[in-house]
């Protein structure tokens, strides 16, 4: 049985485990969940009952959320792109930072637009001015450490970059341009942009692009 992974193509946690089988051509199949569809969202939490994507099945074997994802192909379905490096404490540096960009950045990221389409008396302004300031004080931290990196980590691509890119792309899109105000993340996300990885689930995702509240 193939690998299958449960996503959506709006989904920035699915960008990145996307970015991550695509740097390596792994083999799997995409399903489609629309949680908006009783029928779609049954079928899926019967496989995790959490109900969050993406979420990736080998055989029997249920793996969610998508820095474990990556981890997971890294071990059982490795590729020429080291995602993770061998060596320890490389290995310790991107991991660190893909936490950093999962809960500075992209928490943040996603409750600003996501309380976009929260119905009127039911929106949290408070909370948004808290996510927009901590976002503002974590871009500020990864803006000087892109103005002496080519990638998130150094020179080698890794699961650091699968996280970065697709809260930065969102942040760009929806909440305000990063040029003038971070030019070094501006170029860094030209430069992710232009990497074929994620350039493919972007083309994916943009049937997808006029349901993003801006």
């Amino acid at each position: 049985m193939p690998l299958t992974l449960y996503l959506h193509p709006l989904s920035s946690y699915c960008h990145k485990a996307l970015i991550a089988l695509y740097e390596n051509g792994t083999p799997f199949t995409p399903h489609l969940v629309n949680l908006g569809d009783k029928e779609s969202r049954t079928t899926f939490k019967q496989i995790w009952p959490v109900g969050k994507f993406p979420v990736l099945r080998d055989d029997a074997r249920v793996v969610p959320e998508s820095t474990i994802i990556i981890e997971y192909l890294a071990r059982h379905y490795p590729g020429p792109v080291k995602l993770i490096p061998d060596a320890a404490d490389p290995a310790l540096e991107v991991r660190a930072i893909d936490r950093f960009y999962d809960l500075h950045v992209h928490t943040h990221m996603q409750k600003i637009i996501g309380d976009r389409i929260r119905p009127e008396g039911k929106k949290d302004p408070h909370g948004v001015e808290h996510a927009l300031n901590a976002l503002n004080t974590a871009l500020g931290l990864v803006e000087k450490d892109m103005g002496a990196r080519t990638w998130a980590a150094g020179e080698d691509f890794t699961l650091a970059d699968c996280a970065a890119a697709p809260c930065l792309f969102y942040i760009d899109e929806a909440i305000g341009p990063l040029a003038g105000r971070y030019p070094n993340l501006a170029a860094y996300l030209g430069r992710l942009k232009q990497r074929p990885s994620f350039a493919r689930a972007l083309k994916e995702a943009e049937p997808f692009m006029h349901m993003l509240p801006r």
